[in-house]
């Protein structure tokens, strides 16, 4: 099976763009011909897909559906048998409306007629003043044509665009702002759950489409109306998401082309694992954790977007945390087998974060410690949860993401026995040098200080000098570890003292050293 046959087996087929018969009556020409709608008003937005002149009788039986009729009733009139059966056949053939010329067969609208359409809701117009039908149907004719080819230019300028962006390597994110370009609304992407994966468009529109999220999550499984188009989203049978086109305002058949479109290339951009290699559902977290660590988006205009993602957000205990070296579906798996909720994306500098959203009742520093503890396995003994203090507010996140990431930067690197949770208290002294990292004078002050040993290329020396002084200097400890005998260990810690010209056995110059060290390590990392 093909790619574009999945495809076809998954979305809607486009339509054919139409007028409806309200715009149809609204048109110049047939204004002049004073229209009168007098049966069937409810019907006026069916769509005109062509307009058929015809007096026969059974004219259903050459109809194939949303024609247009124009008649004088010549045929008909003086037979209310034949009225009767003329509306019931137009109504079987699904036509969208029959236009009657008043004159010399009918001076008046028939009473049968009238009644027919009206009980089959088949919109009745008659014309107080005869013109040529040539005249509407041409005019209606060559709306038709223009629409579709306006639609069929359209439907291919998005698809050579989408195509051109996929080709390029372009992020899902480009692809959906170059379909709300084309459409004008809000394009929104979901998977099957209906929690939003992705958003495009205005700003304050798409904003209040997901403050009312919930009932157009249950609009956008039903049927379609009112400028809400929506296109299937899947392959070798299977379907796992949806695209949304939220108050579209063109014509229906448009839009649904456009939809089908976009589809198509959001398909294929899934297929061949999109630019940054991450599933829809992880750039989705990535962006939202992103915007909000960064601070450049106020929390409170992101909340929507947390809530439409599925992360309950109301009368919540949020708990953030950053794992350094942790996969996120590793992550995701824990979170799952300890029935937890919350947000994961992976960082740049290859740390996961995760944004926890616990009851208020939950005891949020005992499950943290029994995430801490599930990702501890004999293959990754030393993995370590940093972890911000719990936030009650939700404007409050950014700031403990923040904290977060901090602390687990300044936890790289960092001496062995490392707790499995670490928290801004912990880091002490090594989490103010790794703020300060990038001070010119802090800069200058450690390569003053480790002179001795950078100029020498001493790399042996620098990792036996850093052990020492996270140990507390203690030498046992550190000849261990190092796996060398006690005079060995002497005379490395002779050589380091003779490089620098330092004391280690005097508190201050061990500090002063230590300090720059640690200095010089954030630097490096």
């Amino acid at each position: 099976m093909t790619m574009a046959s999945e495809f076809r087996h998954t979305s809607w087929r486009p339509e054919e763009p139409a007028l409806s018969v309200r715009q149809v009556l609204t048109l110049e020409r047939v204004l002049a011909g004073e229209p009168e709608v007098v049966a069937g008003a409810d019907g006026l937005d069916r769509a005109v897909r062509w307009v058929h002149v015809a007096e026969a009788a059974d004219v259903g039986v050459m109809l194939t559906g949303g024609e247009m009729v124009l008649t004088t009733g010549v045929l008909l009139a003086g037979d209310e048998a034949k009225q009767a059966a003329y509306i019931q056949s137009l109504h079987r053939a699904e036509a969208a409306a029959v236009v009657l010329g008043l004159g010399r067969a009918f001076p008046t609208p028939p009473e049968v007629m009238r009644r027919a359409a009206e009980r089959c809701g088949l919109p009745l117009v008659v014309l107080h003043r005869p013109f040529p039908f040539a005249e509407l149907t041409e005019e209606v004719q060559s709306r038709l044509v223009r629409r579709k080819f306006a639609a069929v230019s359209l439907s291919e300028a998005v698809r050579t665009s989408l195509t051109a962006l996929i080709t390029s390597g372009a992020p899902l994110q480009r692809l959906l702002d170059e379909v709300a370009q084309h459409s004008g609304c809000p394009v929104v992407l979901t998977n099957l759950a209906h929690r939003v994966l992705a958003t495009a468009g205005e700003r304050p529109a798409v904003d209040d489409v997901l403050r009312d999220w919930e009932r157009i999550a249950r609009q956008a499984g039903g049927n379609e109306g009112d400028g809400w188009v929506r296109a299937e989203l899947g392959g070798r049978g299977e379907r796992w998401g949806r695209l949304l086109l939220c108050g579209y305002r063109g014509d229906t058949g448009t839009g649904r082309l456009l939809a089908d479109r976009a589809a198509e290339a959001l398909v294929l951009h899934r297929m061949l694992g999109g630019a940054s290699g991450r599933t829809w559902e992880e750039q989705s977290a990535h962006g939202l954790l992103t915007d909000l660590a960064s601070g450049t988006v106020p929390a409170r205009h992101l909340l929507p977007r947390a809530r439409a993602a599925g992360l309950p957000v109301n009368r919540r205990t949020f708990v953030p945390l950053v794992v350094p070296g942790a996969e996120p579906e590793r992550l995701d798996r824990v979170l799952r087998t300890l029935g937890l909720t919350g947000l994961v994306a992976e960082l740049a500098d290859g740390a996961t974060a995760v944004l926890l959203s616990l009851a208020r009742d939950q005891d949020a520093e005992a499950l943290t410690a029994r995430l801490a503890a599930r990702l501890r396995t004999p293959e990754l003994p030393d993995a370590v949860v940093a972890a911000a203090d719990p936030r009650t507010c939700w404007d409050d996140v950014p700031a403990g993401l923040r904290e977060a990431r901090h602390v687990a930067d300044a936890v790289a690197g960092a001496a062995l026995d490392r707790p499995a949770v670490v928290r801004l208290r912990d880091v002490h002294l090594r989490g103010l040098i790794r703020l300060l990292r990038d001070d010119p004078q802090v800069q200058s002050f450690a390569e003053r200080e480790l002179d001795g040993l950078l100029c020498g290329g001493e790399g042996e020396l620098l990792d036996v000098l850093r052990t020492y002084l996270a140990t507390g200097r203690n030498k046992s400890r550190t000849a261990q570890l190092h796996h060398v005998s006690r005079p060995a260990l002497y005379r490395r810690l002779e050589a380091i003292q003779a490089r620098l010209g330092i004391d280690l056995d005097d508190f201050e110059q061990a500090a002063s050293v230590h300090i720059a060290l640690l200095a010089h390590d954030a630097q490096q990392g």
